[in-house]
């Protein structure tokens, strides 16, 4: 029997978690792409909390989106309003309801098992998961959706207050410190040194 190889092997085990993690996720109240897109909502700024960063994020139609955007409001989880920057466009907003089925996000075993099984080596694994990431979205032609402070147009400290000590300088906004923690449609990986 031919053994498969370690890309292979590791291209399986992330295959099954991701499986076994959806299922836990289909036990509550949510199925897996409803909590894929309560995730996003959390985890984006405000700049990219829309229906059509969330469907370019999932890889997923406008319409699948809309749809799962749907059962999220009528759950209570998430909000849907008018973009103060562009009357146009619809700003996604996470309730306190969705913030209490986060705390019980079924992702959060599996990061769990990450860190008891291997704590020394896991900043490691990030890297090497990130960089898989990055270049199966490049062959694919994606977007990135990095945290601000990874980003070529992060300035730290370029902000104009206490509230936004950074600065987005594509966007020209000034971001607060959990702003340029979260992530964004709009980033681009800063240059290496």
């Amino acid at each position: 029997m031919m053994m498969p190889n370690a890309a292979l092997e590791a291209a399986h085990l992330i295959d099954r978690l991701d499986r076994l993690a959806r299922s836990g996720g289909a036990s509550g109240d949510l199925n897996p792409a409803q909590w894929e897109a309560l995730r996003f909502v959390s985890r984006a700024n405000r700049f990219s909390r829309t229906p059509a960063a969330l469907a370019e994020y999932l890889g997923s139609t406008r319409g699948t989106i809309s749809q799962t955007l749907i059962a999220l409001e009528q759950k209570g989880c998430i909000t849907r309003e008018e973009s103060p920057r562009d009357r146009r466009s619809i700003m996604l907003e996470l309730t306190a309801a969705g913030q209490r089925l986060l705390r019980d996000d079924p992702l959060r075993a599996l990061a769990s098992d990450l860190a008891k099984s291997a704590p020394e080596r896991l900043e490691d694994i990030v890297d090497m998961l990130r960089d898989t990431l990055l270049t199966m979205l490049a062959r694919n032609g994606g977007r990135p959706f990095g945290a601000c402070y990874t980003c070529r147009h992060f300035a730290s400290g370029g902000g104009s207050s206490a509230r936004a000590p950074h600065r987005c300088k594509l966007l020209d906004e000034g971001l607060s410190e959990s702003d340029s923690r979260a992530i964004c449609i709009e980033q681009e990986p800063a240059a290496a040194s």
